[in-house]
């Protein structure tokens, strides 16, 4: 992780957009901008927590361990985002992991000045605990789809969100390169299911893939199966 000299335009975070415009200098002076590679680690699981981070370009997967060899991705994180939040609490250390699905940069506020800006900022703190709220409602959602929803249920909620989330570039595809590997640790399943439901699910129309480029061709039949909660 390289720091980035450029900074930010102190406008693309919910810290700069909502805080009081006589509390920017504050930010300006504290935050420190860092770029990482595709593939690179922001921070691990159990690593002690030191501050917040802020996605100001790129993309990111939030993942942990789901077994020794397995992962499960809680997340993915684009512009604008905040990462590392989870690692707030009593316990300062980060039960997850970040890592950059492309070339990213960052903006990071150490937890002591970040903690003094929600005590002087209302809408910052306000926004931060609707996030959080949120964040539990998909959480419970995803949960809940892990016990009932069938894995092509699953996935075709999925393509969903991920449309909703990162919309789709001029040629239709989702604006997130997304590998089976990652679409598997999304969805809770393995790599082999994933690709045969993939498979299934290009057969029914509903999707086209290029290499790691997926479009969503039938958004009525990707709903019908994230309705259907049947048991494998």
């Amino acid at each position: 992780m390289k720091k980035d000299k450029h900074g930010c335009d102190l406008k693309t975070c919910l810290m700069c957009r909502l805080c009081l415009k006589e509390w920017l200098p504050a930010v300006e002076a504290h935050r420190k901008n860092y770029t990482l590679n595709k593939g690179q680690l922001l921070f691990s699981e159990n690593d002690a927590v030191t501050g917040i981070y802020f996605i100001y370009s790129g993309k990111m997967k939030v993942h942990k361990h789901w077994s020794k060899d397995k992962e499960l991705i809680v997340r993915f994180a684009r512009k604008g985002d905040i990462v590392g939040h989870r690692g707030i609490g009593t316990e300062l250390i980060y039960p997850v992991s970040a890592t950059a699905l492309e070339p990213t940069t960052v903006c990071y506020i150490d937890m002591d000045f970040f903690k003094s800006s929600l005590k002087v900022n209302n809408e910052v703190l306000y926004e931060l605990m609707m996030f959080y709220a949120r964040e539990l409602q998909e959480s419970e959602k995803k949960m809940r789809n892990l016990a009932h929803m069938t894995v092509k249920g699953r996935i075709a909620t999925a393509l969903l969100m991920l449309l909703q989330k990162f919309g789709a570039d001029e040629d239709g595809y989702i604006n997130l390169n997304l590998s089976k590997q990652d679409l598997a640790s999304y969805t809770g399943t393995t790599y082999e299911t994933a690709f045969r439901m993939m498979n299934e699910l290009i057969n029914d129309n509903a999707v086209e893939v290029a290499g790691k480029n997926i479009k969503v061709i039938n958004a009525g039949k990707l709903e019908k199966l994230g309705r259907e909660y049947e048991e494998e």
